[in-house]
């Protein structure tokens, strides 16, 4: 019987052996996303996962596929997983999403205090001109049905969600600037549950943009406590990313130790003039909470300029209500008298006053406008604007809102170089784009976006690795890859081995480089010869193929079909 059993076995894998792979990558330098050097391989891929990994010349060398890739000279590695990408507005404008691919981004994290759901009438309304914007019909109302329209249209990555805590918290209190009731508080906790249920990978906040600034450190515990009990992660644009960093970093540990979760902190940074040098001081307290037993990593998209939306210029106080009351309030001369003096007055750490953190207005450069009058203003900082519209920089950023609706977002040059570089260099710190997909062309290509929505990845690659020698590739490379992976516990991605999902990425590490500027920002990266999402290029040959092989990458909680 065993003989038997020993001979059908035998039968069985000479059978699967026989029948062609879908795809063999030959004799590449395969950095497999751990750290480790890289060594000489080929992999076979089937039915969207790695088949086999063999040494050139091995058992894979006679075996058949109905495609072949010679990667001779070239780097194979796992697909890189942005830990803050945004672009869950511009998959549905275009799904293929060149500017990630062409880093080589197969697996978006996204969901900043915002999400994308839930989602109910009131916030449609509130947020109509970021919908118009993209031209998106928003027709769902939970995780579950905006997951289920990425499915029905195909996209070009694999995305996930986390539920924003500031989205939670607009569903039951809009945009007051008042705490919950107890009632209204099991009310949010309720939609944190059911979005975990529906799939996000955890809760966010980003309590620098009104509402979520309202937020106490108790609200944000027992809603970080709801997605913990589902296997949930808690992430996080700190409250201060300046003066009050300490104190805001002390916050994300009370959260982690008291709703028992771990957390990430997004685009780690030390912001503005007053703190440039203090990122020894930011590495030396994470590294103490992490001894202490708090899971707590951090992400960075290591240039000097952040982007944001522009009205977080203006004080929290000034948002109760949501834009429209902001508006109104910038409109009455004796109200925006009171914001200028804020903003012209240190905050003390009550409040990340990006106007102190400037060496001036040549520092914030204009991004993206709706209103079609303001596009000649793209790509000028706000003292080029000043001077075409003769008026001072505090008026200028105060009527530019107005005339934009409050949407504009703007780059703002306010970290030191030895700062950012440090945090790469962090083992416990991986990469985010923090910037939506885009393309060159089409309703995106009007936008003048960060440089990083094109070139996060392959600028670390270029400038890091090759040009300053202060990360090793194969430790790059984990860093987008195996690092993130555990950290969203993407079990099955992440890492080159076999049963794993084929996202995988080939190319040159002498040759690949961004080339997105703040002047000229819309250009894709050189050197991605190959990019496969589950076993399908959506590159190929350097070339976008148009291919939508994108999975929605659900949480822990998710229950099917409720």
């Amino acid at each position: 019987m065993i003989r038997r059993c020993a001979v059908l076995f035998f039968l069985a894998a000479a059978a699967a052996f026989a029948q062609p792979y879908d795809l063999i990558i030959r004799n590449g330098h395969v950095i497999d996303g751990t750290g480790s050097p890289w060594y000489a391989g080929d992999i076979a891929i089937r039915d969207g996962k790695i088949a086999a990994i063999s040494t050139p010349g091995g058992a894979l060398a006679s075996a058949p596929a109905k495609h072949v890739i010679d990667a001779h000279g070239m780097v194979v590695a796992p697909g890189f997983i942005d830990m803050l990408g945004q672009s869950e507005l511009t998959i549905l404008v275009n799904p293929p999403l060149p500017s990630k691919i062409f880093q080589g981004i197969t697996t978006e994290i996204t969901g900043e205090g915002g999400s994308i759901a839930p989602l109910n009438d009131a916030i449609k309304r509130a947020d109509a001109v970021n919908y118009q914007h993209y031209g998106v019909t928003p027709d769902w109302s939970n995780f579950r049905e905006y997951f289920a329209r990425l499915e029905k249209q195909g996209m070009g990555i694999n995305l996930a969600s986390y539920a924003g805590a500031t989205q939670v918290r607009r569903m039951v209190l809009g945009d007051a600037d008042r705490a919950p009731s107890p009632a209204e508080l099991d009310r949010m906790r309720a939609l944190v549950r059911q979005a975990m249920r529906d799939g996000a990978v955890g809760v966010s906040t980003s309590l620098q943009y009104a509402p979520a600034p309202y937020a106490t450190t108790g609200e944000l515990i027992a809603l970080a406590g709801e997605a913990a009990k589902l296997g949930g992660i808690y992430a996080t644009h700190m409250r201060s990313e300046g003066d009050a960093i300490i104190p805001a970093l002390d916050e994300v540990a009370r959260i982690a130790r008291e709703a028992g979760i771990p957390a990430e902190i997004w685009h780690l940074k030390a912001a503005g003039k007053s703190n440039w040098g203090r990122m020894p001081e930011i590495v030396a307290y994470i590294e103490k909470a992490r001894r202490e037993g708090l899971d707590i990593t951090a992400d960075t998209y290591a240039y000097p300029a952040w982007f944001n939306s522009f009205s977080a210029f203006i004080p929290p106080w000034a948002h109760d209500g949501g834009d429209a009351k902001l508006i109104e309030r910038l409109k009455d001369p004796a109200t925006r008298a009171r914001i200028r003096k804020d903003m012209e007055s240190p905050s003390g750490g009550k409040w990340d006053n990006e106007w102190q953190e400037i060496p001036g207005p040549q520092a914030i450069l204009v991004s993206v406008v709706h209103n079609p009058k303001l596009l000649p203003l793209q790509g000028k900082t706000v003292e080029e604007v000043a001077k075409l519209w003769n008026k001072d920089a505090i008026d200028t950023i105060f009527d530019l809102l107005i005339e934009d609706d409050a949407f504009t977002s703007v780059a703002v040059f306010g970290m030191s170089e030895p700062d950012v570089a440090l945090a790469l260099q962090q083992p416990w710190v991986s990469i985010c784009n923090d910037s939506q997909g885009t393309a060159p062309d089409g309703l995106l290509g009007k936008e003048h976006p960060h440089p990083r929505a094109y070139g996060t990845f392959p600028r670390i690659l270029r400038k890091y690795v090759r040009e300053e020698s202060k990360l090793r590739l194969e430790d790059a490379v984990r860093k987008f890859s195996a690092l993130p992976a555990q950290k969203m516990r993407l079990g099955s991605r992440g890492v080159l081995k076999q049963g794993m999902w084929a996202d995988v990425v080939i190319f040159d590490p002498a040759t690949i480089t961004d080339r997105a500027t703040f002047e000229n920002p819309n250009q894709l990266s050189d050197g991605m010869q190959f990019v496969l999402v589950n076993g399908v290029p959506v590159i190929e040959n350097g070339k976008q193929t148009g291919a939508l092989p994108g999975k929605v990458l659900r949480g822990p909680g998710y229950v099917a079909g409720k």
